[in-house]
């Protein structure tokens, strides 16, 4: 039973993601949307439940699966991606170095605004 009740909540938000992307006209995808539903409910709950933890764990075991459809559509329409191959990979290298940037931003700023723990002044010392 469990199982089942992790499976509804996760399509329940993937749902309500469907519902608000058609409802407020968002270019965003409603799986996505879904899952920032999901982790407001499960910030405003404070913990994971047991059936949502079980069926996430399920579905991560399989989650290699979910790229072979892709592998699949890169063999079958290997001639559209050969046609257009360096803008292909113009954007894949601009949007992995963007993200890489943002990201060592946020942690910056994150690391930053901690405290600092007086033992690692301790620990920096030592070594």
């Amino acid at each position: 039973m469990p199982l089942i009740l992790g499976m509804s909540i996760l399509l329940g938000c993937q749902f309500i993601g469907e519902i608000l992307v058609h409802a407020l006209h968002l270019p965003v995808p409603g799986p996505v949307l879904g899952m920032a539903v999901l982790l407001v409910g499960l910030m405003v709950n404070g913990r994971v439940p047991s059936g949502l933890r079980t069926s996430g764990e399920g579905l991560l075991r399989y989650l290699t699966l979910l790229f072979v459809p892709a592998g699949v559509g890169i063999m079958v329409h290997f001639g559209l991606i050969e046609a257009d191959f360096w803008p292909i990979v113009v954007t894949l290298v601009v949007s992995t170095s963007l993200t890489l940037a943002v990201t060592a931003k946020v942690m910056e700023r994150l690391t930053r605004s901690t405290p600092r723990d007086p033992r690692d002044a301790l620990r920096e010392d030592r070594s």
